[in-house]
């Protein structure tokens, strides 16, 4: 009998051309990949312009780290995000991006992530308390996780919220990113930057708006002393250690903009699927339950308790593996290379497919198996075969605020409740430009 997985993506045995294509990139990007790509190191095509999907952890180590430089973020990213969040961390290269990834890192040390815990805690403390109206019944679990983690990313970003309704900017990008986050047909075919994308154009005026709410937060900000610095006063301080320069008001929105989304809605996406996986294997939830459980008792987790939850983490690990949220990057080159024997030449789309990569028969004992036993050993593991949080110089720079904030909620919420899942109600991956449950994720929810 063959054992059930849980929910992927049929990936594709075709090839198609422009037009097709172009209709499958706007339903979901994941259906681009050829099923090949789990079982090979590269697979090159052309539709438009010559593409590349690597899947090789060699290639992956030249292109993420020894050769960043080379390969820049795809024109199609900045075009995606850039009308949004300016040249911010994620959009920046070359000089640009190491003086703010400098001036930004000690916001980010480990010390100011774990004093930021207690705000985590209260949101899952609350998290909780919200879910007790739905024991009994059937509740959208990833409503519930987006809730409980735009307001840890609201709390450390604008813990005062003066003058700054954070609920509209959180409005005012969801939308952004509905409106312009799928591919155009320009895009496939490989059209110049400077040729507008209509649906991209109509969407600016919500966009500027949002940024005049955050730049007047900011400017109420400057000069204040907080008693509980939080992410905007940190980096109100910032300073690059080599040039001395500080982030001016537009640099200050475009990356706190930047965190505020990135930091809510992949984690929010993560304990979602993790809440599913947990759903879809009983026995896995049930060691999870045991595990919470004896660290916690009746109260939320804290920092104080990542220790002992090592397996709730590789619960966390593993969801990344199966759907990660960033699961395709796009680079374009910009000189001529050779990966995995092939010829990259400048201006070539270097695509790396997380999903793939992430399911690829060479590099993974049955991939599509959920098993959060493959993280006990995280050194067991070549660091460029698994990339949630991408790698090398540009590795995700809010990685570990992730993870703590993911092993926290989980944690607490595991230790209270049991998930099934609703019959006919599996979620549906879908990737636009994060890995999202189409359709929410359904479960039902019982206390444990």
């Amino acid at each position: 009998m063959t054992e059930a997985l849980p929910v992927q993506v049929p990936l594709t045995r075709e090839a198609w051309g422009i037009w097709k294509s172009f209709q499958v990139a706007r339903r979901n990007l994941l259906e681009l990949i050829p099923e090949i790509a789990t079982r090979q190191p590269m697979v090159s095509g052309k539709t438009g312009k010559r593409w590349h999907m690597v899947m090789d952890p060699g290639a992956n180590r030249r292109i993420l780290r020894d050769a960043v430089d080379d390969y820049p973020k795809s024109d199609v990213t900045k075009l995606i995000l850039e009308p949004a969040i300016g040249d911010s961390l994620f959009i920046a290269e070359g000089a640009q991006w190491r003086w703010q990834r400098r001036a930004a890192a000690p916001a980010f040390s480990v010390r100011n992530i774990q004093n930021l815990g207690p705000v985590m805690t209260r949101a899952a403390e609350r998290s909780a308390e919200r879910l007790e109206g739905a024991v009994g019944r059937a509740a959208n679990v990833m409503d519930e996780m987006v809730a409980a983690t735009f307001e840890v990313i609201s709390d450390v970003t604008f813990s005062g919220g003066e003058g700054f309704d954070r609920a509209a900017v959180h409005k005012a990008f969801d939308n952004y990113i509905a409106q312009t986050a799928r591919v155009s047909l320009l895009d496939i075919l490989g059209a110049p930057s400077w040729v507008p994308r209509p649906n991209r154009v109509l969407s600016a005026r919500v966009m500027r708006e949002m940024k005049h709410l955050a730049d007047s937060a900011i400017e109420a900000r400057r000069g204040t002393q907080p008693d509980v610095p939080d992410l905007l006063d940190l980096l109100l301080e910032a300073e690059d250690p080599q040039t001395n320069r500080r982030m001016n008001t537009a640099e200050l929105r475009d990356n706190l903009l930047t965190f505020i989304v990135a930091g809510h809605e992949t984690t929010a996406l993560t304990l979602a699927w993790a809440l599913y996986l947990c759903a879809f294997d009983e026995k896995v939830q049930d060691r999870a339950r045991a595990e919470a459980q004896a660290a916690l008792g009746d109260r939320a987790a804290t920092v104080a308790d990542l220790p002992a939850l090592l397996y709730i983490r590789q619960i966390i690990d593993e969801t990344l593996r199966l759907y990660p949220t960033a699961a395709f990057l796009s680079r374009t080159a910009k000189k001529a290379d050779t990966l995995c024997g092939r010829e990259i030449r400048p201006g070539d789309t270097v695509m790396l497919p997380i999903y793939a990569l992430h399911r690829h028969h060479l590099l993974w004992r049955d991939p599509h198996r959920f098993d959060p036993d493959r993280f006990a050993d995280p050194k067991s593991i070549d660091r460029f075969a698994y990339l949630p949080f991408g790698d090398g110089p540009r590795i995700c720079i809010g990685a570990s605020f992730a993870l703590q904030e993911a092993v926290i909620i989980l944690a607490t919420l595991l230790a209270r409740f049991r998930f099934s899942r609703v019959k006919g109600r599996d979620p549906k991956p879908v990737l636009i430009l994060t890995l999202r449950p189409e359709g929410g994720v359904w479960l039902n929810v019982e206390r444990a």
